[in-house]
């Protein structure tokens, strides 16, 4: 078969650049080594994750809070199962939709592993067999949509069984004792988070000196702090995991501190979550047969287009630089759709918001101050706390508060930054503002409804344009 373009991989980068392209009447097809389209986000990562957190956090309001509310319960437990069982029906709606989106927009899908055989040539080979070929296709454009695997060094004997990944922590049939996670980012505070909640007794050991550490530093500090007083985590920050050993009903983990690598620091625990990052999949995509250059780190590189050295071969998502986010794999994936049909789209990458979805949330765009103080940037914040709401009282949701930074002459605002209920709906606001280059002074003056969390970014936005927030 011959296509103007072929997507390989369906996950969220990939799926919307294919209905971007059939869209804009280009001959589409679509590459997915599994049965069912979505990718990691949809079958492993972005979809199951959230639907696990939203089960465990109503058995947490159940446990903790009802009761304040006016609620009694008795012999109230966790069906771990059942919620598994529910987030499996989760995916297999969202799956479904996307397949409904293929039909609906005529867009071809090959099941199997893509790989070039030259840059017009694509061969789809079954994938726990990769001396059948099932399909061949001719294709004048590609795009590259392959995602991300976990990193699972060697040295941390993952095993799938009580060393484990995301993959294996969504679908876990107990609530363990105790878990190790290695990694304080956004999957190990999430998925951890997850088992908490329902329980479980969570230590972090995390190489930096902070949590979420690619966020502004404040954020950091208060999920921290909001994680070891509610869910009691304990925190090993400054530590590098040396070893970690199971016997098949445990594991211990080792850990050196950074400060005196001669304090070793043992945890032993039932289960032991590996959440370092991820690492770009190119395996065996044959990039060598075409010459498409990637990075020290395996990701392939792009231009401003996203198109590789290879004219007519494009990689987006997790496949190449930047954060890898969902989100910002759907806007490049429809920024190169709307390129190879002659438009001329934009990707303003300082203001794709990146998204903690523990209890409180977490959310953030554009600069941090951090970021700002290290660019000599003159600049002003203001900060207000979502304990002052009568909206957060009434729900009991105290935690938290959002940050607004703003130029110190021009009251530009230059980065947006909350944790508390909500936040990754209400950062959505400050994405809006910041496209339209809104000062902080406008968003000051929008009428923002009361009683709402969304008050928070009026006064964060009031005490950074001129002092003058009204209720703190």
């Amino acid at each position: 078969m011959k296509y103007d373009v072929t997507v390989i991989g369906s996950g969220p980068g990939g799926y919307v650049a294919a209905i971007r392209c059939a869209q804009l009447g280009l001959k589409t097809a679509i590459i997915e080594r599994y049965p069912t389209l979505g990718g990691t986000c949809l079958n492993v990562g972005c979809i199951p994750s959230k639907a696990l957190l939203d089960s465990s956090e109503h058995y947490h309001n159940a446990e903790k809070h009802f009761k304040t509310h006016g609620i009694d319960l008795e012999n109230l437990r966790v069906n771990l199962p059942q919620m598994i069982k529910r987030k499996d029906e989760v995916v297999e709606q969202t799956c479904g939709g996307v397949q409904f989106l293929m039909k609906k927009n005529k867009i071809d899908v090959y099941e199997g592993h893509g790989s070039f055989v030259d840059k017009n040539t694509i061969k789809v080979t079954d994938k726990n067999d990769p001396s059948k070929e099932v399909a061949r296709i001719e294709t004048a454009k590609t795009i590259i949509a392959t995602g991300s695997k976990p990193t699972t060094p060697a040295s941390f004997n993952y095993d799938k069984n009580r060393i484990i990944t995301s993959t294996e922590a969504l679908n876990l049939q107990e609530v363990p004792k105790s878990m190790v996670i290695i990694g304080a980012g956004v999957i190990g505070m999430e998925l951890g988070s997850v088992y908490g909640r329902l329980g479980t007794k969570v230590h972090v050991v995390e190489y930096a000196d902070a949590v979420i550490g690619g966020m502004d530093k404040d954020l950091g500090k208060e999920l921290q702090k909001v994680l070891k007083k509610h869910l009691k985590f304990k925190f090993s920050l400054n530590h590098m995991v040396t070893s970690v050993e199971s016997d098949g009903k445990g594991v211990v983990v080792k850990a050196a501190s950074r400060k005196d690598e001669s304090k070793i620091l043992e945890i032993k625990a039932d289960y032991c979550l590996i959440s370092i990052g991820r690492r770009p999949y190119t395996d065996s995509l044959g990039l060598e047969n075409v010459g498409v250059e990637t990075d020290e780190r395996g990701r392939i590189k792009t231009d401003g287009h996203l198109e590789t050295n290879v004219a007519g071969i494009f990689a987006i998502g997790d496949v190449v630089a930047g954060a890898m986010l969902a989100h910002k794999a759907e806007e490049e994936g429809v920024s190169v759709a709307e390129y190879v049909a002659g438009q001329k789209p934009h990707i303003d990458y300082n203001l794709i918001p990146g998204v903690v979805y523990t209890w409180p949330e977490v959310a953030g765009v554009g600069k941090t101050e951090q970021e700002l103080k290290a660019a000599k940037v003159p600049y002003k914040a203001g900060k207000f706390q979502f304990r002052a709401l009568g909206r957060a009282r009434a729900s009991m949701d105290l935690d938290g508060f959002v940050k607004v930074l703003a130029h110190k002459e021009t009251d530009e605002v230059l980065g947006v930054h909350m944790i508390g209920p909500r936040v990754a709906d209400l950062i959505a606001e400050a994405v809006t503002a910041m496209e339209f280059r809104a000062s902080a002074e406008d968003i000051a003056r929008m009428s923002h409804a009361h009683p709402t969390f969304t008050e928070a970014t009026k006064e964060a936005a009031l005490d950074a344009s001129a002092n003058r927030a009204l209720h703190k």
